[in-house]
Order: C-alpha cells, then sequence, then structure tokens
C-alpha cells in the first residue's frame, strides 16, 4: 500500500533537523521525502493521501525506559493513574470493589505520596474502604500500600524486620503502619495472587494499544521479568506485538554475577520485534522515600541533618565487575540511577568496562538522573552514556516541594534533572515516561521538557535546565531510537527506514500550549495503529 502525506510541515529529525513538506511510504517502508511536488511525483498515482494542513508529521515516538505490561494491567485493575485528590481515588476503590464483588484481593495501583502526610498511606484507612485484602501501589513503583487483612495474609508483624532493601513503616509500638518501601514490598507480593501469563498478555496487549494512542510506536521495556519474557515471545509469534521493543532483563540484587549465564540465554530467545539484549540494574530508590542514594545525607525536614544517605541495592564494589561482565557478553545496561551517588556508582563501572573490554557500541544509558554532581556531567560524553530522563518529573508540585526539596536540602536541590547542562557537555539525551509513573502522553512531556512547568504552574522549576522544542522532539525520536539500537531502521524520517510515523494535530513549534497538542494518527510499519477521528 502507498501513502502520500503532504502540505507539511514534516519533521526530520536528521543530524541537521531538517524540514521537508512531504513524505512518501510504500508496503510500510519511507520511499520519499522532500517537497509536496517532489513526493507526489516520486509516488505517482494510486496512494492514499494525507493533508497534513500544516499539522507536524513526525518519525514515531519511542519511549525509552516504560513499563507497559504493569501499566495495562494497572488500567485493568483498580486503577487510580488519572485520580488527581485522595477524595477522587476513594471513590474509585470503593466503586472497583463493589463492581467486582468475586475478586479474592483489590489490587491495582496508581496513587500518590503527596496525598498522605509523610508520603505514607495507612492501612486504617483503607481498611475503611473493604474488608477484603487490598494492595495497592504508589504511582511510582516504589512503595506499596497494604489494608490490615492484606498484612495479615502476608504474616507481616510487629516481629517482621525490614530488608536490606527496604523499609516497612511501622506505628510506635512497631505495628506495620500499612507502607511498604523498595524491598519490604517483596514481603507483599508473596501474598497475593500471582500474575499468570494470560494477565499478563492482556496488560502488554492494552499497554501497547495505550502507547499507540499517544504516538508511541517503540519502546524498551524496564523491567522484564521471565513471565514478561515469555508474554512478549507469544504475542510476538502471534503478530500481535507491532512495535519493536527493546526488552531489559531484570538483575535480581539478591543474585550474583552467576545470573548472567541465564539472562544472555534469555537474550537469545528474541522473536520477531522482541529484542531481549539489556539488563536493567537498579541501583536505587527514589527521594520521595528517602531510599535514593546519595552522597550526602538527607534531611530530616527541619534543616537538620540525618545518618541516611539512601539505599544500594547492589553492592557498589561488586557494581564494576558485574557491568563489565555485562558489557563482555554484548549486552546492554540499563541503570535505574535517581540520586548522585547512583549515577557516580554506574558511570564508574561503565569507565571500568571501557577500560576493560574496550570500547563498544551496546549504548550503556542511566535512567532517572533527579540528582546529578555537576563533576559527573562531562562524564556522560567521556563515557558514551546516554543520559535517560523523565520529563514530568521536573515541575515543583507537591512531591517536589513537600517531600523532596526539604529532605535533600537547598544544595542538592538545585541539581536536580540537570538536561541543559547534559545537553550543553555533549552528552546523548534520549527520554522515556517510566508510565504507569508518569503519564505516556509525549506531547504533555515535551511540555514540560521546554518550560520546566505543569501547565497550572506560577514558576519554573529550575529554569536553567530548560531544553527546547526540537531538542525535545529529538530525544523522543532519533535519541530513544539510539538507546533502544533501532536507530538503523527508525528514529528519523527517511527514504529506507521503517514507516514508524506520528501525525499531530499541529506544530509544536508554532502551538500556543505544547501540551495540547494531539496525535491524531499512529503508523507503525506502514500500519495505522491509531487514528484519532475513527477512535472518537
Amino acid at each position: 500500500m502507498k501513502w502520500v502525506f503532504a502540505n507539511g510541515p514534516v519533521f526530520v529529525a536528521d543530524g541537521a533537523r531538517r524540514r521537508a513538506r512531504a513524505v512518501g511510504v510504500t508496503d510500510g517502508v519511507i520511499t520519499a521525502v522532500g517537497s509536496d511536488d517532489e513526493v507526489r511525483a516520486a509516488m505517482g498515482s494510486g496512494a492514499e493521501f494525507v493533508d497534513l494542513a500544516g499539522r507536524m508529521l513526525s518519525p514515531g515516538f519511542q519511549d525509552a525506559h516504560v513499563h507497559p505490561a504493569m501499566g495495562g494491567m494497572t488500567r485493568v485493575r483498580c486503577n487510580l493513574e488519572d485520580t488527581e485528590e485522595l477524595s477522587e481515588a476513594v471513590g474509585v476503590i470503593r466503586a472497583y470493589a463493589e463492581s467486582n464483588p468475586d475478586a479474592p484481593w483489590i489490587l491495582g495501583g496508581g496513587w500518590s505520596y503527596r496525598w498522605f502526610e509523610g508520603g505514607n498511606p495507612s492501612a486504617a484507612f483503607l481498611d475503611g474502604l473493604t474488608d477484603r485484602p487490598a494492595y495497592l501501589v504508589v504511582a511510582d513503583g516504589h512503595s506499596g500500600w497494604a489494608n490490615t487483612p492484606a498484612l495479615q495474609r502476608a504474616g507481616i508483624s510487629a516481629a517482621t524486620p525490614d530488608p536490606p532493601d527496604g523499609r516497612i513503616e511501622r506505628l510506635a509500638d512497631g505495628t506495620p503502619q500499612g507502607t511498604l518501601h523498595e524491598g519490604a514490598m517483596a514481603l507483599m507480593e508473596e501474598a497475593v495472587p500471582r500474575d499468570t501469563i494470560d494477565d499478563v498478555i492482556a496488560g502488554l496487549l492494552e499497554g501497547q494499544r495505550y502507547l499507540h494512542s499517544v504516538g508511541v510506536t517503540a519502546w524498551q521495556d524496564a523491567w522484564v521479568e521471565p513471565l514478561t519474557h515469555a508474554a512478549y515471545r507469544r504475542i510476538a509469534e502471534s503478530g500481535r506485538l507491532k512495535s519493536l521493543v527493546r526488552g531489559a532483563l531484570w538483575w535480581e540484587r539478591g543474585e550474583g554475577i552467576e545470573q548472567l549465564e541465564r539472562h544472555l540465554q534469555s537474550s537469545k530467545e528474541g522473536v520477531g520485534p522482541y529484542v531481549p539484549k539489556t539488563i536493567k540494574l537498579m541501583l536505587d530508590g527514589v527521594c520521595e522515600n528517602h531510599t535514593a542514594a546519595l552522597l550526602g545525607p538527607y534531611y530530616d525536614g527541619h534543616g537538620n541533618l540525618t545518618d541516611n544517605t539512601g539505599l544500594d541495592f547492589i553492592d557498589p564494589a561488586q557494581l564494576p565487575d558485574i557491568v563489565t561482565a555485562i558489557d563482555a557478553a554484548g549486552l546492554q545496561c540499563h541503570f535505574h540511577a535517581l540520586g548522585d551517588r547512583a549515577v557516580r556508582h554506574a558511570l564508574d563501572a561503565i569507565e571500568q568496562a571501557r577500560a576493560a573490554n574496550g570500547w563498544t557500541d551496546l549504548r550503556p544509558h542511566l535512567a532517572h538522573l533527579q540528582v546529578v554532581d555537576p563533576a559527573d556531567v562531562p562524564r556522560f560524553r567521556r563515557l558514551g552514556a546516554t543520559a535517560n530522563a523523565q520529563p514530568l518529573w521536573a515541575v515543583a508540585e507537591e512531591t517536589m516541594t513537600v517531600l523532596t526539596i526539604p529532605y535533600l536540602g537547598p544544595e542538592r536541590a538545585r541539581l536536580q534533572y540537570p538536561w541543559r547542562s547534559l545537553l550543553d557537555a555533549g552528552a546523548t539525551l534520549a527520554m522515556g515516561s517510566d508510565w504507569p509513573v508518569t503519564s505516556p502522553d509525549v506531547m504533555r512531556q515535551v511540555s514540560v521538557a521546554v518550560h520546566r512547568a505543569a501547565a497550572d504552574a506560577v514558576e519554573p522549576f529550575l529554569p536553567e535546565q530548560r531544553i527546547g522544542v526540537l531538542d525535545a522532539l529529538a530525544a523522543f525520536t532519533a535519541g530513544s531510537a539510539y538507546v533502544n539500537h533501532f536507530d538503523a531502521e527508525t528514529g528519523s524520517i527517511e527514504v529506507g527506514k521503517r514507516a514508524d510515523l506520528v501525525l499531530l494535530s499541529a506544530d509544536p513549534l508554532e502551538a500556543e500550549a505544547i501540551g495540547a497538542v494531539e496525535v491524531d494518527m499512529t503508523m507503525v510499519g506502514g500500519e495505522v495503529v491509531y487514528d484519532r477521528g475513527k477512535a472518537a
């Protein structure tokens, strides 16, 4: 089938950041790029014609850090993802419980730290909403909220010790309060009903559908466990996986380097568009619950230093050897590195791998980068480490102003999300949503990257770290395609590349509100997988 998109603009996303006016597609491949007349002449007759009418055609967006199965399953369970306030969430929980009377557990997630004092919801509050066991994961995935029946089912009591990589919030007498942080969540996960492969497949398919609706045509799944791996293989074999997917196989932090052999075998089990050749290394937690690994201590919120510097989920003494071995095996490293100590440990490990193995083209990348010490900013370019940013986090809303800045302290708080500094130092920038932590809507993310503020914010957050519209669009196209290793066939609109395209409702460079720009059409491999007109 042939397509002609004409009457531009077209964002090519090549090195020169060219602008074209028209694009031709034949049998899923881009076959013409240029002016309206050039493309129409090249394509001849018989093509499906799409009048851009001033709307922008862009390469399909790529999400460099996302959790489609988790996001999709959350959407079909007790989904608090779109709730803004606790009162709204209460209504959703009650309605879900009433409409699912046979569900033995109330499972789901998407709640916000800012709804609760100290960011810690209580079991007692959830007890008032349902008498069945209930367990809901916070939006960022780093804490869980359990009611009393759920805690009892899991055997979590005052006598239960904190795991080395997590924390159980407690009442004054030591009784579990209801919030479980990081590794403590695993205590609950042993008790909740196990996901089946059919659950995960349903989540992946719903996740793919939703990502297509916001123009995401390829992604890196940042947490691929064995069941997710099997689900991807099954939907790829059946032809239901339309998008290119780079799978990041989960590094079990409770195991040693011997697990690499297992991951190496899994990396050879890709099917069609599913390429599981990355290893996900989660180095620390998050600032909101004080588990992000910092070079200095947290404050107590009243200006006093504590003895807490966060958690290292992987022993820093072992990390360089782990990364060197992964690199030598020909696999990419994808780091969760949120605090400045975690960032430094990741860069130190990459540096050792470069020294031991030589310069490989495996494209290690560090996701989140909430706090980066200025001394480490130029190391990204020197070491060939890509900065993987999550734009929606860089706003001065309550999670930042109440739960983060007072505990980081003024000096470290000024080092957050330094995208402009990284770009100026020559780093490659990719972007991802971390959905379901935050929305996968790319244009909302671009808006925050450009303004460092949500639409209703009064003041931008660290405005010196704002980047341009083209910088952000390039990060979501060419930059993420590079880190996903899909740049040879996607990420830019060039002849011979795969027709992964997104048609926007306006030109973001001309739009009055970037975040209000919508996706009109998404094309994957020449197939229209989303059409806003028909979806409505």
